[in-house]
């Protein structure tokens, strides 16, 4: 499984364009190999937390207390070398008109954002990716979401490249909560 990248997907800020809305949209990725090395101390690490009675059903960034987060953080740490990060951010301010809609911009952005780590990880190797984001955030059109996402992602990346996109709660994996940043104003 060493030449399939696995990519982790998720973003900060919302699609809200007025006065009242987050200055930045932003997307990071993380990208990794099989074994996960970091997978282990993590889920040890939350049994820990269990058996002190600490109620933990998931670790998430945003959520979890200082002592916790920062733990997990030095969890994660001892393995940066196995793990890619890589993260685009946009002034919503200065997106094209076209684009200041959450169903536009989200897939656009994700395109360019996967088309770069994709050729990256082509370069090291990787024959096949497994992208997995956060569950889309477009209530009630989810479904439609996913299909432009899809759409987009076949006509911004290299011909041929194989790929499985999921949508997962972040929750599902430490890696999509441990990658949400705070809204940033």
């Amino acid at each position: 499984m060493t030449q399939c990248a696995y990519i982790f997907l998720d973003e900060s800020g919302n699609f809200d364009f007025s006065a009242n809305g987050t200055r930045y949209f932003i997307l990071t990725s993380i990208s990794m190999r099989r074994p996960f090395l970091a997978t282990g101390p993590v889920d040890a690490y939350r049994h820990e937390c269990l058996e002190i009675g600490l109620d933990l059903e998931s670790f998430h960034c945003a959520k979890d207390n200082r002592r916790v987060r920062e733990r997990v953080f030095e969890l994660i740490a001892a393995h940066l070398d196995t793990i890619l990060v890589d993260c685009l951010v946009i002034e919503k301010s200065k997106a094209i008109v076209p684009l200041r809609e959450g169903e536009r911009l989200y897939p656009r952005m994700l395109g360019y954002l996967l088309r770069f780590v994709v050729r990256k990880e082509l370069a090291r190797g990787a024959e096949e990716f497994v992208v997995i984001t956060d569950t889309l955030p477009f209530t009630g059109k989810r479904r439609r979401a996913e299909v432009v996402v899809q759409r987009t992602l076949a006509r911004m990346l290299p011909e041929g490249t194989r790929l499985q996109a999921f949508h997962h709660a972040s929750c599902s994996h430490w890696i999509l909560a441990k990658i949400i940043f705070p809204n940033l104003e």
